[in-house]
Formats: structure tokens, sequence, C-alpha cells
């Protein structure tokens, strides 16, 4: 039985230390933008990386214009003449819940912009824009904060031109944290992304960075800004560590929390009273810090405090000690309020004391993540791009429909109530100098209903997957470089009305479907191309003949003049060997001459002798005289 016990405890310690080692790290990816080595930064040697091979844009020496910005001295800005979007596409993220921060700064050159104004957007969705000034601040105003899911494997950031200034990136973090930070509430989730409005370190002296929760490395750190004022009078500041009241220290929080420090109302001013500047007509997530480190509040009820916002009581009566299970522990309220204003304005009166308390205050703004483009759309538009070769001031970086306030120019999209997400329902390319050619992938641009490219140089054949486009109203490829024939499957596109192939070098018969259209209102255009027959107002066709039969065609003319040449060779050499005999035989005609003459002789010789002999025989022998 102890020897079971023992086996048991040993495979529970084998399962808890395997859990253990298969806990992953979280995922860090810090970028120097423009840097062309990876550097080092002081004084905790943090690791950032080049950015060679992420994107595009021009690297250059640059500054940040605040000390809250990494100490780096490089950046990469991106000019307008390579289009209005630029984007750094990170791969091979792991899915998950990430804090992502893009550090703000400044070309080191005077005849630059010193202080541009873009716009910034995270997964397409529209997080952020530059206001004037922003050079001017140490917070949050020199780097944009989120936290959002990434789940398709890859980060795209994207910078959007406004026309002030080229966008000029100091570096780029991305931080992976726990899936439940900051959690709000129900909207929480993979729909939804919050931007760091604000961060207030309360009666903290100056700003500073400050690491989450215990310490978890799942956590990252966050910036705090100090607050330099708070209501109209009241300035009184409490820190565990050089308190005015008390020099005793929470055993609780570690070193740097933001709970060793909080601003105390005064009796002048008993309400403490915070007013931030939002954008109106959104929602934000207000998450409000306490800790009761005043030591003369030891217990519950010595302290109760009404907090409202914008004048609406959202916590009524916190007892801080009791919601925090006793003094110099930790308390963390949170709401999500929308604001239709302006301003957003904190106010806690005390009910039951003197003095109101606070640590900190974060605020949010809680954004709707946009609905991407279809996967397989982008696709096809990133093959058209390179096929057709498609200008750098055009763009088409990031996604082609989001955010809405920059969609790629020449694409335009319609949103498909049925997959949810963004669709391409028209293309329109015309005259603007495109060279490539019409690549088979367009028929992925499943949802098109108009493409206009005419008056390019693109050259090559229609292809003949554009028939599958059945959707497709306009066609207009005018005007360009389109040789061959025209495909038989254009002819299954029963919605298409307007066809434009003016002004090109095809060439062949009409597809019989095509020339039926006309007959239903269809407005067709074939002029200008010299091979084009069968509808009236081009030249009569002969017989038509499919492609087979063209290749068979071929293939018995080949036939034949091999065997034509094959008999003109073999009467060549017929020809010649005559000739050859003909002129031994006359080469050789004198000796042949005299030889036949001294055979005639001979014979004529031994014809008289065999007469003359019988003759004699027939006389019989002579008579002696």
């Amino acid at each position: 039985m102890l020897r079971f016990y023992c086996f048991f405890l040993f495979l529970c310690f084998c399962v808890g230390l395997r859990l253990v080692c298969s806990r992953h790290e979280p995922y860090v990816m810090r970028i120097s933008c423009g840097a062309r080595h990876d550097v080092h930064t002081a004084p905790t040697k943090t690791l950032w990386y080049k950015d060679f091979a992420y994107t595009g844009g021009i690297p250059y020496n640059g500054t940040s214009p605040s000390y809250i910005a990494p100490q780096l001295t490089t950046l990469r800005y991106f000019p307008l003449s390579e289009g209005p979007e630029n984007c750094y596409n990170i791969k091979r993220v792991p899915h998950g819940h990430y804090s992502v921060r893009i550090f703000f700064g400044m070309v080191v050159e005077p005849s630059f912009d010193n202080e541009p104004l873009f716009d910034v957007s995270v997964e397409g969705t529209l997080v952020y824009t530059l206001p004037s000034g922003w050079s001017n601040h140490d917070d949050e105003h020199v780097f944009v904060e989120t936290l959002i899911f990434l789940d398709d494997g890859t980060a795209s950031l994207c910078f959007h031109s406004t026309g002030h200034g080229d966008p000029a990136i100091l570096a780029i973090e991305i931080l992976q944290v726990d899936d439940r930070a900051y959690y709000f509430g129900p909207d929480f989730g993979k729909g939804t992304i919050i931007r760091t409005v604000k961060r207030l370190s309360c009666g903290a002296q100056e700003s500073m960075f400050d690491v989450d929760y215990s310490g978890d490395h799942w956590g990252g750190d966050r910036f705090w800004s100090s607050i330099k004022t708070f209501g109209q009078n009241s300035d009184h500041r409490i820190s565990t560590k050089n308190s005015t009241k008390s020099t005793s220290k929470a055993p609780n929080f570690y070193p740097g929390s933001i709970y060793q420090t909080a601003l105390l109302s005064t009796d002048n001013e008993p309400e403490l009273t915070y007013t931030v500047d939002v954008d109106p007509n959104k929602k934000y997530s207000v998450w409000l810090h306490f800790a009761e480190i005043d030591p003369s509040v030891t217990s519950a009820g010595q302290r109760v405090m009404d907090i409202s916002i914008n004048g609406d009581t959202v916590f009524p009566a916190v007892d801080i000690v009791k919601m925090a299970g006793g003094v110099n522990s930790a308390l963390v309220l949170n709401t999500t309020v929308p604001v239709s204003g302006r301003t957003l304005t904190i106010t806690l009166q005390p009910k039951n004391g003197t003095h109101a308390i606070i640590s900190a205050i974060e605020i949010f703004e809680v954004i709707i993540a946009e609905s991407k483009t279809l996967l397989d759309e982008v696709r096809g538009l990133q093959s058209l791009k390179n096929a057709l070769g498609l200008p750098l001031r055009l763009g088409w970086n990031g996604d082609p429909c989001v955010p809405q306030q920059h969609p790629w120019s020449g694409a335009d999209c319609q949103f498909d109530k049925t997959s949810n997400k963004w669709v391409i329902d028209g293309i329109g390319l015309d005259n603007q100098g495109l060279r490539g050619f019409l690549p088979n992938e367009i028929s992925r641009l499943r949802h098109l209903q108009s493409i206009n490219l005419s008056g390019n140089s693109i050259h090559g054949p229609i292809p003949p997957a554009l028939g599958t486009v059945t959707s497709l109203d306009t066609l207009d490829l005018s005007y360009n470089f389109f040789n061959g024939s025209i495909p038989e499957s254009l002819g299954q596109l029963t919605s298409l009305r307007t066809l434009n192939l003016n002004g090109n070098s095809l060439s062949g018969r009409i597809p019989a479907a095509l020339g039926g259209r006309l007959l239903h209102r269809a407005k067709f255009n074939f002029t200008d191309n010299a091979g084009l027959c069968g509808i009236p107002g081009l030249p009569t066709c002969g017989t038509h003949l499919t492609v087979g039969a063209k290749i068979g065609i071929g293939l018995g003319a080949c036939v034949f003049v091999l065997l034509i040449a094959t008999c003109i060779t073999c009467w060549w050499k017929r020809r010649q060997n005559i000739l050859r005999v003909q002129r031994i035989a006359a080469r050789d005609a004198p000796y042949a001459k005299s030889r036949t003459q001294f055979n005639r002789d001979v014979q004529m010789a031994r014809s008289y002798s065999h007469e003359h002999t019988r003759t004699a025989a027939e006389n019989g022998p002579p008579l002696l005289t």
C-alpha cells in the first residue's frame, strides 16, 4: 500500500512538472524602427529588433520628444510618394491577448515637418489620431497603447497620412498579456479594443513606469502620469514611503507599486475631483485603484465615499477597508460609461469621515473593432496589385476596406451581412499608367459588380476566369493592349450590361452568347479591334472552327508539307543519279567505239573463214593437174 501511494505521488509530481514546463513564455516583440542592427537599451539592456523586411518607408536618424519613449536613435518615416497607407505586418504572432504600443518620433532634419500628424490603425481599426502639439507632452500623447486580441497569426499596424507631414515611427512593442487582463464586462472580447486615454498615479511626484499586479510578466508594464493638480486647492499626497502623517509601509505592495502613494483631500475641500479631456460620443472604461494606507483609518466604516462620473453616482458608499478586506490592501473598481461631451469628470465625495482618498486612475476608450475584408478577396487584390504593377503612390497596404476613413484608392467596398465581412464590389483604376497583365486571380473577387481598367497599357489575353465573376455588371477594358480572342466564358455573365473592349488588339469571332445579348439592351463596344468579327458592324467571319479543329488542321498541314518535302528530296536524288550516269557514259564513248569496231572485224573474219572452209568441204579435194 505504501508503494502504491509513493507511485501515485510520483505520478502527480511528473504531471505537475509537465504542466509547469508546458507553459510557454509570453510572446514579446520589440522593434527599433529604422535600425539596421538589433539594439539594447539601458539600463535594463532591453532587446529591440531591427525592422529590416517588415515594411517599406525610409529609415532615418530620429529622436523622441519625450523621455517616456525608448532611447533609440533611428526611426522609419513614410513619405506620401509611397502611398497614403503604410503598414507593419508582423507574422507568426501566437493567438492571444496583447498590449500593442507604438512610439512616435521626429526626423532629425531641418527640412522635415517637426511634428507630423497622422492616423494610426491596429488590425484595420482606427485607434488614434495624433493631435497638434503632441510632441510637447511627457505623457500618453507620445505613444499609443491598445489592448487587443490577435487570432489570425499576424499583427497589422498601419499609419495613414492626413496631409500634415510624413508619419514617423520610433518603435513598436507587442507584449502578450493575460486573456482576462482589464476585463470590463460583457462587451469584453475579440470584438473590442481598448485604448489607453490616461493613467494617473495619485500622490506620485513624478511620472513612472510600473509593472502589473504582483509583477506578473504576463501583465506587461504600464506608464503612469503623476497628478499635479487634483481639484482646485488640494494637493495633499500621502505615501507609505514618505508620508506627512506616518512613515509606516504597506507590506502587501511591492516596491514601486501604485498603491504605495495616494491623494488625500483636505479639510477645506473634502471632495476630490479630476477632469480629463475625451472625444465625444464614445464609451470609456474607468478603473479606480484604492488602498487604505492612511494610518488614521484602521477599521471599516471610518471612511465611506460616493463616487460619481459626470454627475452620475456609479459607486455609492465605497468603504475601502471593508471591500478590500483590511487596510493596506488593494481595491479596484471598474465601470464603463458613455460620454457625449468632451470631458470626463470623476468626483469622490466622503460620506463618513472627512477626507476622500484614491491611489490611481486609469481611463480607456472602448473601441468596437472593425470587421475586416474577406481574406480571399484581399489576396485577390494583392495578386492584382502585383500583376498590374500598381504605382507606389496608390498604396494598397493593410486592409482594403478598413478603417473606413482610409479605404484603398480604386477599390470600392460593400459590407456583406451574410459573412459579416467587407467585400470588394468595384475596381476603378482607369488612366493610372498600369503596364502589367490581368491575372486569373481576379476571379477571387467574386462580389465584383464593376471593373474599369480603361486607358492603361495592360497587355496579354483576357483571362477566361473573369467569366466566373457572375455578379459583374460593367466591364471596361477599352484602350489597352489586350490580344487574343474574347473568352467564351464571358458569355456566361448573365448580369453583364456594359462591355467595352474597344481600342485593343483582339481577334477572332465574338462569342455567340455575347452577340445575342445585344438584343436585350446590353451596351457592348468592340470597335477598333482589327481582328474581331461575327456581329453586325464588324467583318464577316469565315467558317468557325473550334480550337481542336484548328489544331488538327495545323497538324495536317505540317504532315502535308513534310510529305511534299520528302517527295522533292527523292526526285532530286534520283535526278542527280541519272545525270551522274550520263556524265560517265559521255566520258567513256571513244574507247567504247573502237572496241565495238574491233569486235565487228573479228566477227567478219571468223565469218569469212567459216564460209571458206565449208565451200572446200563441199567441193571435195582439188584435182591434180
